[in-house]
Order: C-alpha cells, then structure tokens, then sequence
C-alpha cells in the first residue's frame, strides 16, 4: 500500500504540472490475494467493479461493487462455487443494460481437460440484490474451452455475447495443451426470458486465447480480436454487424506477426458515433508495440496505427474515446524489476499528449490485465497488485 500511495503523489504532481488530471487512490472493496477485476459503466453514469475472491479448500466467489461518491460500496455475491476455471487472462466480466439489469458471466469447468470449460451468465432483475440460475449461452455440449467473452447491449437493448469457441478443436496431449483444430469466434443474443437467438459463427480460424473486445457506433456493432492465418500470422480483426447480417474479417492493420503460438494478449475496441478506436500489442519482428488505430466510418476502414507505448511493454491493453474525438489508451510497461501502469492521449492526428503513469505494479501473469472506465469527467482504474487495486482520475482538460 505504501508503493501505491508514493505512487499516486507523484503521479498527482505531474499531471497538476501539465494541467491535464489529478489522481488518487480508491481503496479497494477486494480482499487480500483477490484478482481478475472488471470495470462496467451503467447508462445512468454508475460504475460497477466485479472481481474473484478466494475463498479456500478450492471454493471462489465472484463479487462487486458500485461506485458511490468518493467510495465503494459494500460488497455483494454474484456467484460461488467450487468448479471453476480461474486463469489470469480469461477474467469474468458484467454488464450494465439499457434497461437496468445486470448480467455477469464466469468461468465453469465441463470435463476432466485443463481446458475443458464453459461461458456461464447468470442476470439480475433488482439491481443485483439477486441473482438468476446460471446458464450457459453455447448449446454444443462439447468438453472444450469456451472463454474469453465479451458482453455488450445489442440495439434492441438485449444482451448479447461473443466468445471464443473451441468446440472445433480435438483434446491435446497434455494438460497444458490446447490440442489441434479450430479455435471459432462466435455470436449469440440472449433475450429477457432467456431465449437464445440469432446465433452466428463470425469467423472459423482465430488465435487460441486472445481476449475479444466490443464497442456500439452509430451505425451497430462492432467486435476486434486477434486472428490466425494459415500461416500463423496474428493480428487483429474486425466484424461488423450491419442490417442483420454480419461483414466478413477484415483486418484493423496487417503487421504481420507471425507467431507460433497465441501472445495471449488481446485488443481492445471503443466508438462514439461513427468514430472508432482500436488499440491492440504487437511482437512483429521482436519489437514488442503497443498501437492504436482510428476509424472514422465505423469500423470499416482504419488510418495508419500509431505507436503508443514507450519502448518495452507488456501490452495488456485497454481504449477509450473522450469528448473531443481523442482515444486514450491503457497499457503494461515494463522495468527494471517492474513496470507501470500507463495511460496516453492521441487525437486522430497522431499527436498525443506526454505519457502518464497511473501506477506501480508488476507484469507477472498474476498482475492481469489493468482496466479503465469513464463517467463524465473521471476515469477508473482498476488492477491487481496483492490484491485488486483502484484509483480515480479526474479530467480537467480535453483540448
């Protein structure tokens, strides 16, 4: 706590010299040795945090909390159990829908593989006082891994959900095997009563075990992850749902990473309007990059990426737009015996402003993935240190 803390003050200096924000620490409603945290943000403008709490002889609770003023609020229980797939890049998640309720999806063992599990959802009516049976959102019935999910609100206001979908792949050889066939990317609506409907497979090939990232424009839906050619290159792609029917994979930019065998590093997408912003890592010609990329028409055509990062990070990325058509980014640097988490400005020109370092942390597995949210002119962070930490950011400059 005290490293977090020299760590806020210090950031808290610099960005009061650049007149841009201000930081500070949110303590944290997570226990010692909690991790996977995920941020949401309702349509009223509340942010939600959900993280995995150990509970001890092999039992885990998902868990969250709301944002009230300068505090959380207390905790409350998702879901518990004792059967569930708990792995340092495939995090739960919620969502917030338009219409107040909640849903939240975890990670459940299937079958005796390591990598042998499902999606499951469940939803809350009441705002999260209780929750409904659990269900799974893929009806395969295959032992295989299902993960790596992104929940979003379609137009209609019904969730929605993509995942990746190992149903196609056949066991590996060993427990850490992912075995050999096709990783598919995949679709489904879930209405009210919780009717599955409008399934779609939206490409048949891709990375194994990349994070998936969604974002609504003006003109529907769009979903980034990370691809994988015949010849084994890696970067990112974008699907666009557009009058009922989704585009064909298309690349954000082709670096042309070719890597055998999945970074586990995924991309993260977010639109206002018809405006788009996709940032993602990669290790073309082993010079690791974080970049970012701006889309003016929704998604389907993209301007040259920009490099963001400042030499040697771990990726693990995270992407905003602000008011004025500018995305801000967020990433893992490394360091001598660390690293930061750091977050950057750039306006679609290309020019950004300096680079900011929100904290201290490490950039072992156990670290994660840092996430960020925005409520008017705040931003939250949240990310795992001995446990999961969280700070506020307060914009005081969008020019």
């Amino acid at each position: 706590m005290k490293r977090l803390l020299m760590s806020v003050v210090a950031v808290l200096w610099l960005f009061s010299t650049i007149g841009f924000a201000q930081v500070r620490e949110l303590p944290s409603p997570a226990g010692q040795g909690s991790g996977q945290p995920n941020l949401a943000v309702s349509p009223d403008g509340r942010v939600y945090l959900s993280w995995i709490e150990r509970l001890g002889e092999g039992r885990f609770s998902l868990r969250f909390a709301v944002k009230e003023k300068d505090q959380w609020s207390a905790p409350r229980v998702i879901a518990e159990g004792s059967n569930w797939f708990l792995n340092w890049a495939d995090f739960p998640s919620m969502v917030v829908l338009p219409d107040g309720s909640l849903a939240a999806h975890w990670l459940t063992k299937n079958g005796p593989g390591t990598f042998d599990y499902d999606v499951t959802i469940s939803r809350s009516f009441d705002g999260g006082k209780t929750w409904g049976k659990p269900f799974v959102p893929h009806r395969d019935g295959v032992k295989a891994e299902h993960g790596f999910v992104s929940l979003f609100a379609a137009k209609d206001g019904n969730l929605t959900a993509v995942w990746l979908d190992g149903r196609e792949m056949k066991p590996g050889a060993g427990d850490h095997d992912h075995g050999h066939g096709e990783m598919t990317l995949r679709y489904v609506k879930i209405k009210r009563d919780g009717t599955l409907t409008d399934e779609a497979v939206l490409d048949e090939r891709v990375c194994e075990c990349c994070q998936t990232s969604a974002a609504m424009t003006a003109d529907g839906p769009v979903v980034v992850y990370r691809d994988r050619s015949d010849q084994e290159i890696r970067d990112i792609s974008i699907v666009r749902l557009r009058d009922g029917k989704w585009s064909q994979p298309e690349s954000v930019f082709k670096d042309g990473w070719q890597i055998n065998g999945c970074p586990v590093n995924g991309p993260s997408v977010a639109a206002a309007g018809r405006h788009v912003a996709v940032a993602w890592y990669t290790g073309v010609n082993n010079k690791p990059r974080v970049k970012l990329a701006f889309s003016s028409d929704a998604g389907v055509s993209f301007g040259e990426p920009i490099v963001v990062d400042d030499g040697n990070p771990a990726g693990r990325v995270e992407t905003m737009m602000l008011d004025d058509g500018s995305a801000l980014v967020c990433w893992l640097e490394k360091l001598t015996g660390g690293g930061e988490v750091r977050i950057l400005r750039v306006k679609p020109d290309g020019k950004f402003d300096p680079v900011m370092t929100v904290s201290a942390t490490g950039t072992a597995r156990s670290n994660g993935f840092p996430q960020m949210a925005r409520v008017g002119n705040s931003l939250v962070f949240a990310w795992t240190g001995a446990r999961v930490l969280t700070a506020v950011l307060t914009l005081s400059n969008e020019q």
